[in-house]
Formats: C-alpha cells, sequence, structure tokens
C-alpha cells in the first residue's frame, strides 16, 4: 500500500531528525529549533501510532469489528492531535521563560540547521503529498507545517544575526506552537464528530429523504441514520415504506444513496399499514417523518 510506505517513510525521517533538532536546540540555545523539535517528535510518535493504526484500518471485516477497521485510522488521527496540542502548550510555556530570560544564541550555527531544516522537511513533504485518509492528511499537514515552521526559523536567525535582537527566538517559538496548537484544534473537532457519530458534514438528512421520496413507489421514508465510519466511507440504515417489490426499490434506492457519497445502506421495508415498532420512529420531526408527496 503505497499510503503506507509513504507514512512509514515519514515516520523514519521525522525520528532522525528530530534527535538532530534536540541536538541543534541546545548546541545552539534557541528555543524556536527547540519548539521545532518538540513539534517533529510529536509528528514522529504521532506518524508512527497512524502508520500501525492505518495497517489495522485496512483489514476486513469480522465477528469482532463487524463494520471492519476503519475507526482505527481516526483513533490514529486522535492520538496524533492529543499529542501535537500537549506538546505545543509545552512549548509557549518554554517560550515565556524565554522572553523573561533571553538565552545565549549561536546564530550561525542556527541558520546552518533552518537550512538543513527546510530542505529536509520539504523532501519529506513532498514523499508523503498523496494520499486521501484523514490519517494521510493529517501526516501531510504536519510535514508541511515543519516546512514552514523551519522557514521561520531561518528568516528569523537571519534577522538576529544582522540586528542581535535575541527576543525574537522565543516570539517566533511561540509563533510556531500557536500555529500549531490552532490547526491541532481544528483536527481534534473534526476526530471527535467521526467519534460522536454527528452526520457527514457534506450530507443533510432532509436532502436525502427527498431523493428517496422521489423515487417512485416509495410512499414515507423514515428514521434516517447518517454516519461515517473514516470520514470517507459514509453509512446509512432507513425504513422505507412501500407496496412495489422489494427487490426493485432496494435496487432505486441503493443506487440513489451511492450516487451522495453513501457506501453501506441498510434498508428496511414497511407495507403501508404496518406499524414502525422503533421507540424514534414517529417522534415527530420534520425531517425525518412524514409522507413523501408524489407529483403525478
Amino acid at each position: 500500500m503505497k499510503t503506507q510506505r509513504n507514512i512509514l517513510m515519514a515516520f523514519v525521517l521525522n525520528l532522525a531528525f528530530s534527535i538532530f533538532e534536540f541536538m541543534g536546540g541546545i548546541f545552539t540555545g534557541s528555543v524556536a529549533i527547540l519548539s521545532d523539535a518538540v513539534h517533529d517528535i510529536g509528528d514522529a510518535a504521532s506518524i508512527g501510532v497512524s502508520y500501525l493504526l492505518e495497517r489495522k484500518s485496512l483489514r476486513q471485516p469480522d465477528e469482532t469489528y463487524t463494520y471492519g477497521y476503519a475507526r482505527y485510522s481516526v483513533v490514529g488521527g486522535l492520538t496524533t492531535t492529543l499529542i501535537l496540542m500537549l506538546g505545543s502548550v509545552a512549548m509557549i510555556c518554554k517560550a515565556i521563560g524565554g522572553i523573561i530570560d533571553p538565552p545565549q544564541i549561536h546564530y550561525d550555527g542556527m541558520i546552518v540547521f533552518a537550512v538543513v531544516g527546510v530542505v529536509v522537511n520539504f523532501l519529506a513533504a513532498w514523499v508523503t503529498h498523496n494520499g486521501d485518509s484523514v490519517n494521510q492528511k493529517a501526516v501531510n499537514l504536519h510535514m508541511l507545517e515543519d516546512v514552514l515552521g523551519w522557514a521561520l526559523v531561518l528568516v528569523g536567525a537571519i534577522l538576529m544575526r544582522f540586528t542581535d535582537f535575541a527576543l525574537l527566538d522565543p516570539m517566533m517559538s511561540i509563533g510556531v506552537s500557536a500555529f500549531i496548537l490552532i490547526s491541532a484544534i481544528r483536527n481534534f473537532s473534526e476526530v471527535m464528530d467521526l467519534l460522536l457519530e454527528k452526520a457527514p458534514k457534506d450530507m443533510n438528512v432532509a436532502e436525502i429523504k427527498e431523493h428517496v421520496c422521489a423515487i417512485e413507489g416509495v410512499e414515507d421514508v423514515h428514521h434516517i441514520h447518517l454516519w461515517s465510519m473514516d470520514g470517507k466511507n459514509h453509512y446509512a440504515t432507513m425504513h422505507i415504506v412501500t407496496d412495489r417489490s422489494p427487490h426493485e426499490i432496494k435496487d432505486k434506492i441503493r443506487h440513489e444513496l451511492q450516487a451522495n457519497g453513501i457506501v453501506h445502506v441498510t434498508l428496511e421495508l414497511e407495507s403501508p399499514g404496518e406499524h414502525c415498532h422503533e421507540l424514534y420512529c414517529h417522534v415527530h420531526s420534520r425531517v425525518t417523518t412524514g409522507h413523501c408527496h408524489h407529483h403525478h
């Protein structure tokens, strides 16, 4: 699998590089480099986690995980995000210390490290840029952030080299960390939406109901549930009231829903006079109950 190989390469590169970075941060006395190092170690850890979980997430459904393992990929995203959130908060605290008591910084060394940083991370981002899982996107986002973080450090190092304004270093560190924190929080809310079974962003229950209602022979649609396994594969279940042959109705509905990006549909068919026994069946909600109006 291409995604897997990409993630593994990114992991090895990141881990090796973050060790090199810690040494750089200590050697040059730069908090900005250290905060990048923390960020990269966070990335490496999270990439390692997502590599293992991505592999697991591709397994077919079995008796234990009847829906398959796709959620493992989401858990990978969650772990990554938490690591980054903690790391960036820790670095902000350290940088505030650096503003109160500015460190001695070795500017030339910092410039050299930053150049290497930009190059290595650019290569890593380039290697991992294609892939479509939430996980792969998260990994690639880290890579791009690393490139930007290092570009910033490089510019800062050059400025400090000529102005000797050492406070710039902790200020950059705060900038980088705040940026990481904001994107991690955004990522976190996406992951939580998946874990809380929220209806996918690009899907609207009312709209889906309309589409299904428009199919000839469908008298009513209710008890609609939409959720997403991993941000790519969407699932739906619903009750359909019809007096047509189940076979043709099911075919038509499946076809209609697949066109709307739903990969897995479970349909319960009821005949027109039948009583629906589900608890929520006749909760009077504009969206999930009410008969279809066909225009003849």
